[in-house]
């Protein structure tokens, strides 16, 4: 997996995809404890990724929270504002929990 500047992609058995995440048009949620998501771009193409990598990489999961912050921006992101936010409350109060359990605050 790699990202860039409005940009990620997913390399994987088939080869690799990528989307532009300054131009989603939708972000869904699927499974329950083995959760993925789709992300689906202006230009057709998509990826598959597992939650798990944003929540133990915070770099990744701000680039894909700022692109697609970007897309609602552009009014592009039609599907998946309410997957943005929860995801967003799960993995920054996460990060926030982090800080505080290394500096002896919890």
């Amino acid at each position: 997996m790699s990202a860039g500047e409005g940009c990620l992609a997913v390399r994987g058995f088939t080869g690799e995809r990528r989307v532009r995440t300054d131009a989603l048009v939708s972000l869904r949620r699927y499974g329950g404890i083995a959760a993925h998501l789709v992300l689906r771009d202006a230009h057709g193409r998509w990826l598959e990724l597992d939650l798990h990598v944003l929540e133990t990489n915070p770099l990744l999961w701000h680039l894909l929270d700022a692109g697609a912050r970007r897309s609602l921006e552009n009014g592009t992101l039609r599907h998946g504002r309410q997957v943005l936010q929860e995801l967003a409350d799960r993995i920054d109060g996460q990060e926030a929990r982090a800080v505080f359990t290394a500096s002896g605050l919890l």
